[in-house]
C-alpha cells in the first residue's frame, strides 16, 4: 500500500521490464544471524514496508512460541535516521510499522521516540527485562541500504537456531494482518510506551561505573574532536563526556546533525580511514585538538586518531585500539581489587580474527581470555553465560572497530567507548604519555603484535565458492596447502567443514557453519593469516598477524615479514588476476 513502491512496480510492469523485476521480486531478502541488511526499495528483496510488515509478523509469532509472557514483558524498537526519498522508506517508518504490528497483538512496545544509537536497544532489552530488541539500522552500509538488528531477552543478537526459526515464521506469515499499514492506531494505544526519557538517564548512570579518574578529566587541558558521520551518535557523546565530567569535544559541524545522503563521505564508515576523517583533521588543527573520536552512523563503532610528533595523524587500527583499551580497562580494574584471587573470575573476550594481543595480557597477568566466532553476537552471548557463572567480563572487541567496554551493554557500542578512550587519553597526559608510545608500551612488555588486514570485492558467489574449494583441493582433493609462496604452512582451521589440523581428533572447537567460508593458516614463522566471506557485503576478507614473544622489538623487520606473507597470500591464495577480484 506504499504509493511510492508500488508505483515503481507499476511502472516496470507497463514497460515489460522483466530483468528489474527480476531483481525485485527473484528471491526474498535472507534473514540471518544479522537480521535483514539490503538496498531500500520495491519487491521483496528490499527493504520497505511490505517486508518489513511480513519480516515483524513471522517475529512476532516465533516470539509468542517462545515466551509465554510476551504480552506482559514486551519489546523495544529503536531506529536510525536513515530515510530513502523516492521508495518512501526510512529508519523511522519502519521502526512504527513494526510497532504497529505487535500492538495489533496485544504486545507491548517500548518505542523509542527518536534516533538513539545501536547499544541503546540491547541496553534497553537487560535493563526493562524486556523479550527482545529491534534496530532498525544499516550501521555504516552505503546510504541507500537499511536493515534490521534483532536482540534475544539476554541482550545479544540472536544466534542460530533463532534465525532459522524466525525466517520459517516470516516465510509463514506473508499476507500483512488485517490492520498492518495503519501505524497512526499505535499512537493512541495504552501498550506504546517511550524509553527514551529513563533509558537516557539510567545508561549514562551505568556508564559512570567505568569512570576511574574523575578528578583528572575535569582539570585535563586534552581538546579532543568527535564527529557522527552525519549519523546519530553526536548528542549521546556529548553527554557521555559530561557524565565522565570531561569538556566536551568539538564536533565537527558540517557531520554532527543526522542527514541520509551523508554528503561529505563517499563511505559513512570510519573504518575507512583518513578519508572519512577529513573534515576532523582540519577542525582538530584549526582548535588544537590531538584526539579525534569517530563513531559510526548507529554509534555502535569507534575510530581514533592522535596527532604524532612529527604533525602527521595517526589513525588506530581496530585491533591496536583493542590493545590499548584492553590494557586501560584491566589496569583499572587491577587498582580497584586488592584481592589477588578475584582475578581467576575475570574474562576477556576477542573475535577470532582480531588480534590476540589480549591472550598474550591474559597469560601474563593470570586472567581468562577467550576467542569466539566472528561478530559480536557470539561474543555478547559468550559473556552472558560467563556472567550467569558470577564471572567478570570486562571487555570484548572485534578488529572491525568494535568494542564492548561496559557489561551493561551486551553488544559493541561506541559512545562509552568514545567517554573510556578519552578518560585513557586524560590519564596519559598526565604522565606525559600518548597513546601511540602507550601502545608501543604494551606491545614492549606483552610481545609485539603486527597486524594487517584487507578485502577483495567479489560479486559473483560462484568465484567465492570456487576460491575456497580450490584452497581444500589444493594439491589434489581433500589437500589444503602445505607452503604460500616461501611460507611454510603448519597448521590449518576450517570452520565451514569443522577440520582443524591442531586437534587430536582433527575436529575444531569453535562452532562451524556451512554457510558460510572461513579458513585460518597457521606459518611456521609465528603468522596466522583467516581468509573469510562477509555476512553482509560482497567481500572476500583476510586478517593476518604476526606475533612475538616479549623482548622481540625489531617492529620494522616484523612488518617487513608480515608485508611479504600478505603479499604471497595475495598471489597465491586469492589468485587477484585469475578470479578478478
Amino acid at each position: 500500500q506504499n504509493p511510492k513502491t508500488s508505483a515503481i512496480v507499476k511502472q516496470l510492469v507497463a514497460e515489460g521490464n522483466a530483468g528489474e523485476l527480476q531483481k525485485y521480486f527473484g528471491s526474498r531478502m535472507e534473514f540471518g544471524t544479522a537480521g535483514l541488511r539490503a538496498a531500500m526499495g520495491a519487491g521483496i528483496s528490499h527493504m520497505n514496508d511490505l517486508t518489513i510488515i511480513q519480516t515483524t509478523q513471522g517475529f512476532c509469532r516465533y516470539l509468542e512460541k517462545n515466551f509465554s509472557d510476551l504480552k506482559k514483558r514486551g519489546v523495544v524498537i529503536g531506529f536510525d535516521a536513515r530515510a530513502h526519498l523516492s521508495s518512501g522508506g526510512s529508519s523511522k517508518r519502519f521502526a512504527r510499522l513494526a510497532a504497529n504490528t505487535f500492538i495489533s497483538q496485544g504486545v507491548p512496545v517500548y518505542l523509542f521516540s527518536d534516533i538513539t544509537p545501536t547499544p541503546f536497544v540491547p541496553y534497553t532489552v537487560t535493563h526493562l527485562k524486556l523479550c527482545a530488541g529491534i534496530m532498525v539500522t544499516a550501521s555504516h552500509n552505503p546510504k541507500q541500504d537499511n536493515g534490521y538488528k534483532v536482540y534475544w531477552e539476554n541482550g545479544a543478537q540472536i544466534i542460530s537456531p533463532h534465525d532459522k526459526g524466525i525466517s520459517q515464521a516470516i516465510e509463514e506469515n506473508q499476507e500483512p494482518w488485517p490492520q498492518a499499514w495503519d501505524d497512526k492506531l499505535i499512537d493512541s494505544s495504552l501498550l506504546l510506551h517511550d524509553p527514551y526519557a529513563t533509558v537516557n538517564k539510567e545508561y549514562f548512570k551505568d556508564i559512570q561505573k567505568q569512570c576511574f579518574h574523575r578528578n583528572i578529566n575535569k582539570e585535563t587541558n586534552l581538546k579532543f574532536v568527535h564527529t557522527s558521520v552525519h549519523g546519530v551518535g553526536h548528542k549521546f557523546v556529548q553527554l557521555a563526556f559530561k557524565a565522565f565530567d570531561l569538556s566536551p569535544p568539538f564536533a565537527v559541524p558540517e557531520q554532527k546533525d543526522p542527514d541520509p545522503e551523508f554528503p561529505t563521505v563517499k563511505y559513512p564508515n570510519p573504518e575507512e580511514g583518513k578519508g572519512v576523517l577529513t573534515l576532523s583533521f582540519a577542525l582538530a588543527e584549526k582548535d588544537g585538538a590531538k584526539i579525534i573520536l569517530a563513531n559510526d552512523p548507529d554509534a555502535d563503532r569507534l575510530a581514533v586518531a592522535e596527532k604524532q610528533e612529527s604533525g602527521e595523524w595517526k589513525v588506530f587500527s581496530g585491533n591496536e585500539l583493542g590493545a590499548l583499551l584492553g590494557w586501560w580497562i584491566f589496569t583499572c580494574w587491577k587498582n580497584h581489587n586488592r584481592d589477588t584471587c578475584a582475578i581467576k573470575d575475570v574474562y576477556m573476550l576477542s573475535s577470532t580474527v582480531s588480534s590476540k594481543i589480549l591472550r598474550a595480557i591474559a597469560l601474563k597477568e593470570g586472567f581468562h581470555f577467550e576467542e569466539t566466532l566472528t561478530g559480536f553476537k557470539w561474543m555478547g552471548n559468550r559473556a552472558k553465560q560467563l556472567m550467569d557463572q558470577g564471572k567478570a567480563v570486562l571487555f570484548a572487541f572485534e578488529e572491525a572497530i568494535g568494542y564492548m567496554c561496559c557489561p551493561a551493554v551486551l553488544d559493541k557500542d561506541g559512545v562509552s567507548a568514545a567517554v573510556i578512550t578519552a578518560e585513557m587519553a586524560s590519564f596519559l597526559a598526565t604522565r606525559n604519555l600518548s597513546l601511540s608510545q602507550q601502545l608501543k608500551a604494551v606491545y614492549d612488555e606483552y610481545g609485539f603484535h603486527i597486524t594487517k588486514a584487507s578485502y577483495f570485492i567479489c560479486h559473483d558467489p560462484k568465484v567465492i565458492q570456487q576460491l575456497f574449494d580450490n584452497l581444500r583441493n589444493f594439491d589434489g582433493k581433500n589437500t589444503y596447502p602445505k607452503s604460500c609462496g616461501r611460507f611454510k604452512v603448519s597448521g590449518i582451521r576450517d570452520l565451514t567443514t569443522g577440520y582443524d589440523s591442531s586437534q587430536p581428533d582433527q575436529k575444531a572447537i569453535l562452532p562451524t557453519s556451512k554457510s558460510s567460508q572461513m579458513i585460518t593458516f597457521t606459518f611456521a614463522n609465528g603468522g596466522v593469516a583467516t581468509m573469510r566471506t562477509s555476512g553482509t557485503e560482497p567481500k572476500i576478507k583476510y586478517y593476518s598477524e604476526l606475533c612475538a614473544p616479549p623482548g622481540n622489538s625489531d617492529v620494522e623487520q616484523l612488518k617487513k615479514e608480515l608485508d611479504e606473507l600478505v603479499n604471497a597470500l595475495e598471489k597465491h591464495f586469492f589468485q587477484p588476476e585469475k578470479n578478478n577480484l
